[in-house]
């Protein structure tokens, strides 16, 4: 749980550090959006290779990314799973009861796979790259539009900045937790499925507590700081857009021209 990469930003002084945080975000959005414009191996080879290319980009190394994946990999393998046992379409392989292989099962477990994967490094970029206060920023300027119909975007944007920032600190603190819990004899590895989760419960309790008090830490220092939301307030960084963001940009459409070209209709 250590090697929790969402919400951790890295330092580093590469082209992905350089971009505005705003270029960032609407580019990761579009580029999550464009992901399910990909319906053949070439579209996917296509965007699987720009996803890399902005890894890349990052100069951060690869383990960095993989620590990114790793969390959810369960995740993405039952529900690529669930795609081949339950699609059906094409030559079938194997078939008992309500279970199935068939070619078309197995080429769209792929793509989910490839899909899942490619989301959560691509949002993996976006994180380690953009500091918590940028995103926050990035996100009130996106939402900003939703102000006329007296939606609270500042309100919307600081609490998924503090979500993205309390992520790791959160898992961290569980990491802490269950070592404490070991210490005194715990096994959360041992037993069938119900064993594990009586042993995952006396966490929890803990978990809950501490979170609070961060909340309520978190909350007066705000307050003893004069925080008001949007009123009265002042940027004391001035978000400017830059010659990377229209790279970015560049390398963005270049992508979706590709899509379009070779995406089976």
């Amino acid at each position: 749980m250590s090697k929790i990469i969402i919400g951790r930003y890295i330092p580093g002084d590469s082209l992905v550090y350089k971009m505005d945080p705003r270029g960032k975000l609407l580019i990761t959005i579009l580029f999550i959006l464009a992901i399910f414009l990909a319906n053949n191996p070439i579209t996917y080879a296509i965007i699987t290779l720009f996803c890399f290319l902005a890894i890349i980009a990052t100069g951060l190394k690869a383990r960095v990314f993989l620590n990114g994946v790793k969390p959810l990999i369960g995740l993405i393998f039952f529900t690529s799973l669930l795609q081949l046992f339950f699609m059906t379409g094409g030559k079938v392989f194997w078939h008992w009861w309500i279970f199935s292989i068939s070619s078309y099962g197995i080429v769209n477990a792929i793509y989910i796979f490839v899909r899942f994967t490619l989301i959560i490094l691509i949002s993996t970029v976006m994180t380690v790259t953009t500091m918590p206060l940028e995103i926050a920023d990035a996100m009130e300027w996106l939402l900003k539009p939703l102000k006329v119909v007296k939606v609270p975007v500042d309100k919307i944007a600081l609490v998924i900045s503090i979500a993205l920032r309390f992520v790791p600190t959160l898992f961290d603190e569980t990491l802490k937790i269950m070592n404490a819990q070991r210490s005194r004899g715990a096994d959360f590895n041992d037993g069938g499925l119900i064993k594990r989760a009586k042993a995952i419960a006396p966490i929890l309790i803990p978990l809950f507590i501490h979170s609070l008090e961060t909340a309520i830490d978190l909350s007066t220092a705000m307050e003893s700081r004069g925080y008001r939301g949007s009123e009265g307030r002042t940027k004391y960084r001035v978000l400017n857009w830059s010659k990377y963001d229209l790279i970015s940009l560049a390398y963005f459409v270049l992508l979706v021209g590709l899509l379009l070209i070779f995406r089976t209709h």
